[in-house]
């Protein structure tokens, strides 16, 4: 719902903008310091943020936590959030990429046809040192060895994806 500029807002829009902010604020908090730096966050907002982290008292973060979301009133809070949303996207990309080549590896150790499907993906791949790799870590698994060359696969497989995109198959 769009409100008109001549209209004043309700006081529910109202209160749903301040918990916006106010859930805003607690995802500024949970930042690690690198990615609260990187924000380049007005001051006052970047001190109450620091503040909220130190307080340990639930009743005394809330009360923080509603000091943030009246000093992110005062600002644009639009950059703030696009910057959340891309972290949280590549976060995702990140975690996606590494279960594909969670599932490459157990197809990889699971039978041979595996293994040309990811030769005719990824062309360059050394076939060589993935055959010494998949029979290593499966001999590991059989002897319950600890898992280096499980491990050392899931390096290599990594590092062969990140060189070269996989060709369309």
């Amino acid at each position: 719902m769009q409100v008109e500029p001549d209209e004043p807002a309700s006081k529910t829009r109202k209160k749903k903008d301040m918990l916006a902010l106010q859930k805003l604020g607690v995802q500024l908090v949970e930042l690690n310091q690198q990615q609260l730096e990187s924000m380049q966050l007005p001051e006052d907002l970047l001190l109450a943020v620091l503040e909220a982290r130190r307080l340990t008292k639930h009743e005394a973060r809330r009360r923080q936590m509603q000091y943030i979301g009246r000093v992110m009133r005062d600002i644009d809070p639009e950059p703030i959030r696009d910057r959340l949303a891309k972290w949280q996207g590549q976060g995702r990309e990140h975690t996606a990429q590494l279960h594909t080549l969670e599932r490459w590896r157990d197809e990889l150790l699971a039978g041979d046809p595996a293994l040309a499907r990811f030769l005719e993906a990824f062309p360059s791949a050394d076939s060589q040192q993935l055959r010494t790799l998949i029979r290593n870590a499966r001999r590991e698994q059989a002897a319950a060895l600890p898992p280096k060359s499980y491990r050392e696969l899931f390096r290599v497989l990594r590092e062969m994806t990140i060189k070269e995109p996989a060709a369309d198959v």
